[in-house]
């Protein structure tokens, strides 16, 4: 594949807020990708660029921008490019940090899912075949399509109310996934009308992943409505839950500090056993802070009788070095795989990997600052990921990745 240019540009993502878009032409076509952003990062994600001063609140992405035209373009711009792998490896060399702090790992990603896209159109296969492909140089894979987790309402650094915890989940249980996205839509709107209904109108705005942003405060109180809402609809024995709590936002001097009190890691642990004794929670997402893996490792023993998966975001990064610690201290059982963490695709396929020979579940994610972009759906069909994160079933940033994966399961199951 002859890469003809690379061009980046500064757009915005669905918070309003600068990101990096790249196109990369080739004969085959012009490639476009967008970086996503987020917001409740953990302390050992690969660095996103910002330019900082004034202009744009400090938010720019223009030094991203300038490393893609004046650093990673006049090395791949005239040259026959035959692998991800070799354009991936090009860019970590050009880089050369641990954290992709020198070029930026947003200028990174953008090119990283640029050159994928370019790379299956050469072989004139989909995109979820060609990442498929690439993930079965390292494990066989079948495509499978994963289940889609619904983020309902939006807590934590996601919204504006007190809910602490910062996404409720609802995961469909249905055997396809159109059926599970209908479960979803129709659980969602007999949502906004029950929030309405018993809060009034301000109930229903939202939080930045499309999920409802009421005031809250409990965890109870958000699970309760959800299952009132599904009731209505006749569709409660077909739900269940994930929960990310992304602790580490509200954890200050060793302690868990909550609406609910102040907690130290076991009785945090305990909480938790409790809260999912009494509802359908499958999945807690980030119980505790990124690095206080003890506490983790305690309610890995607890829940060991529950079936409940313990999720790794903040702590485990997209990293293999953060997955294998959390392996070796028995922390948890399933990551959160997003790109833009590690930084390129070859980097997230090798997590992925190793996530699989663990045993582990994988749920492939958004961030709360999107694109249009839909480059995880065929992601999470390629590496057969058992569930996939991409917000409410509702703005055009989040249904893009679950539209996506409509037309990807007409295709497989043609």
């Amino acid at each position: 594949m002859k890469i003809l240019s690379l061009k980046a540009r500064e757009i915005l993502d669905s918070r309003g807020n600068p990101t990096v878009e790249v196109e990369l032409k080739t004969q085959k076509g012009e490639f476009v990708s967008g970086a996503p952003s987020g917001a409740s990062t953990g302390i050992h994600e690969a660095v996103e660029l910002r330019d900082g001063g004034a202009r744009r609140g400090g938010l720019g992405v223009l030094k991203a921008i300038k490393n893609i035209e004046e650093i990673i373009a006049p090395k791949i711009e005239g040259k026959e490019i035959s692998s991800q792998e070799e354009i991936d490896g090009l860019m970590l060399e050009l880089d050369g940090t641990d954290n992709k702090s020198k070029l930026g790992a947003n200028a990174i990603v953008a090119v990283s899912m640029a050159a994928c896209r370019a790379l299956a159109a050469e072989k004139n296969i989909p995109l979820y075949q060609f990442i498929n492909e690439l993930f079965n140089q390292k494990r066989e894979q079948p495509l499978s399509l994963p289940s889609p987790c619904f983020n309902v309402i939006n807590g934590g650094a996601h919204a504006g109310n007190d809910l602490d915890v910062q996404e409720f989940m609802v995961v469909p249980q249905a055997s396809s996934f159109a059926e599970n996205l209908e479960i979803g839509a129709e659980v969602y709107r007999e949502l906004k009308n029950a929030l309405k209904n018993k809060m009034g109108p301000s109930a229903v705005n939202v939080g930045d992943e499309g999920g409802f942003a009421p005031s809250l405060e409990y965890p109870e109180e958000a699970l309760d409505i959800i299952l009132e809402a599904s009731e209505k609809k006749g569709l409660r024995q077909k739900i269940k839950f994930i929960l990310d709590v992304a602790a580490s936002q509200f954890f200050e001097e060793g302690k868990y500090k909550t609406k609910m009190g102040a907690f130290g890691g076991e009785d945090f642990a305990d909480y938790y056993c409790d809260l999912i004794s009494k509802y359908p929670i499958i999945g807690i997402e980030d119980p505790f802070a990124e690095d206080d893996f003890g506490s983790w490792t305690i309610l890995k023993s607890k829940l060991s009788d529950f079936g409940t998966i313990i999720v790794g975001d903040d702590l485990t990064v997209t990293n293999p070095e953060r997955i294998k610690m959390a392996a070796d201290k028995k922390s948890c059982d399933a990551i959160i795989l997003k790109i833009n963490q590690i930084g390129t695709i070859t980097e997230a396929l090798a997590s992925a990997e190793l996530a699989k020979r663990l045993g582990w579940k994988i749920i492939v994610s958004h961030r709360s600052g999107e694109t249009g972009d839909d480059f995880i759906a065929d992601l999470a069909v390629g590496i057969g990921a058992e569930f996939i994160k991409s917000g409410a079933p509702a703005r055009g940033e989040r249904a893009a990745k679950y539209n996506r994966l409509l037309k990807i399961e007409s295709k497989i199951r043609q």
